[in-house]
């Protein structure tokens, strides 16, 4: 593959013959070879949603001809629709700002925009990187719009719906197992009884108010940075920039972004992506909670607690035949911690606001995109390939919650708390039921007995 000479302020440099990017991306590239990550095409997108934005704006309010302008346009509606991602090269761990990735979006607008005009790459002369496609924007207030526009927009399309669809098929659940009743259990002890249907009832609240967070969370990510450009004062920027390019992104995306009530906090902090993160982490610790008691619950299929059958969906063992794991449980416990592991690294970079910029954005971008995309994927294959397919064992249900030792309380508010506590060593003690050892301690009447340890009942307020 040949290459050519791109120019930037610091002279030429070699790119690949091919690429739309120029001189300061390559020089990036070379600065920062750490890892295999790139930024994500959510939030390239996102850049290319504000670099659309911005030059509609500036053809607004004519700081921008409309050639060049309608060229940048289409040039950058390309990389909102992903189809320049591959021009993207720059390592997420590089200049604090983002300023590399940010003019790797400028540079690769300019050069798709010189083709589309029937010019060559590199014409600086015509489409410029600085002077057109970032004019009236820095890094400084571009990338952290990036940041809010790429989250809100993932959490509204992937996260909520994967988390809304996941919470009714368990309120789905929990409707169907409404009358199947099961022992209870506290400190992984037996206690007294409860509907399969119940317990599945609090996974689904659980994920609704999961829901919640992350919805009143992520309203302040519509408020955006742009217009402040260097360090919040809006210098180089016409006074009419950013509610015009902020409206132009509303357009674009279809959810209603605002200017930033103060831009000196909107870009020396990020303590609104830190908000989000952490109910982001919320909804992991719900999901592991979830997905480790369901790989409980249908533990077994024999030897253990059994109370629920799993979609069986592949081999457990390569040596143990007919094994059955809870694998998709185990999936969605890995990306939990690993969302979990995404929120430390955000609250570290949100700590490095130092004075009037943020210096560790492309790393808690990288974080809390990673975070998003990851929980929605577990929800949608927890419910895809376990929760939706789940039934219930009623036999082996019943047959545990007889044998719970806890069905006793029933009985205490009758013959006393310490009487029943004799009762439940002995039945312990003698391998029975409390059934059984009430009834032959004739404690009660035949009726009452049976009253009291209705087992249904118990499931329910009542003395």
């Amino acid at each position: 593959m040949g290459t050519r000479k791109e120019r930037d302020s610091m002279g030429e440099m070699e790119v690949p013959e091919d690429a739309l990017w120029g001189a300061s991306t390559q020089r990036a590239v070379l600065n920062f070879p750490v890892s295999q990550l790139r930024p994500s095409k959510g939030l390239i997108s996102a850049v290319g949603t504000i670099k659309v934005a911005a030059a509609q704006a500036n053809m607004e309010l004519g700081l921008l001809d409309c050639e060049r302008g309608d060229a940048i346009v289409k040039a950058g509606q390309e990389v909102i629709d992903g189809t320049l991602y591959r021009h993207f090269v720059v390592d997420v761990f590089q200049t604090g700002s983002g300023t590399s990735t940010n003019m790797n979006a400028n540079e690769v607008i300019t050069n798709r925009a010189l083709e589309i005009l029937g010019k060559g790459k590199g014409d600086r002369g015509f489409v410029h990187p600085n002077d057109h496609v970032n004019n009236c924007q820095s890094s400084n207030d571009v990338f952290p719009s990036a940041i809010h526009i790429a989250a809100h927009e993932a959490i509204k399309k992937q996260l909520i719906p994967a988390l809304r669809e996941l919470s009714s098929v368990f309120d789905a659940k929990s409707k169907a197992f409404a009358n199947v009743i099961k022992a209870g259990r506290t400190h992984l002890q037996d206690a007294t009884p409860i509907t399969l249907g119940q317990e599945f009832s609090g996974y689904a609240s659980q994920l609704k108010h999961g829901v919640e967070r992350v919805e009143h969370a992520s309203k302040r990510l519509l408020q955006l940075a742009l217009g402040g450009t260097a360090v919040g004062t809006g210098l180089n920027t016409h006074p009419d920039f950013a509610r015009k390019a902020i409206a132009n992104i509303s357009k674009l995306t279809g959810s209603q972004y605002a200017e930033a009530e103060n831009h000196f906090e909107a870009q020396a902090t990020q303590d609104t992506a830190v908000e989000v993160s952490g109910q982001l982490r919320t909804v992991a610790v719900s999901l592991m909670k979830i997905s480790n008691d369901v790989r409980w619950l249908s533990s077994g299929p024999r030897c253990a607690v059994g109370e629920i059958y799993l979609p069986e969906i592949q081999p457990g063992s390569s040596i143990m035949p007919a094994k059955v794991n809870p694998v998709v449980c185990e999936s969605v416990m890995m990306a939990c911690a690993h969302v979990m592991g995404n929120d430390t690294t955000v609250a570290v970079c949100g700590q490095h606001g130092n004075f009037e910029l943020n210096v560790m954005m492309p790393a808690l971008a990288h974080n809390l995109l990673e975070a998003i995309e990851l929980l929605a994927s577990a929800a949608n294959n927890f419910n895809k390939n376990c929760v939706s397919g789940i039934t219930a064992n009623e036999e082996r249900c019943r047959e545990l919650a007889e044998k719970s030792l806890a069905t006793v309380t029933s009985l205490a508010p009758k013959i006393g708390y310490d009487k029943a506590a004799e009762l439940a060593k002995r039945a312990m003690k003698e391998d029975k039921t409390v059934r059984a050892v009430a009834q032959e301690m004739k404690l009660l009447p035949e009726a009452e007995l049976a009253r009291l340890l209705d087992l249904m009942a118990m499931t329910k307020p009542g003395l």
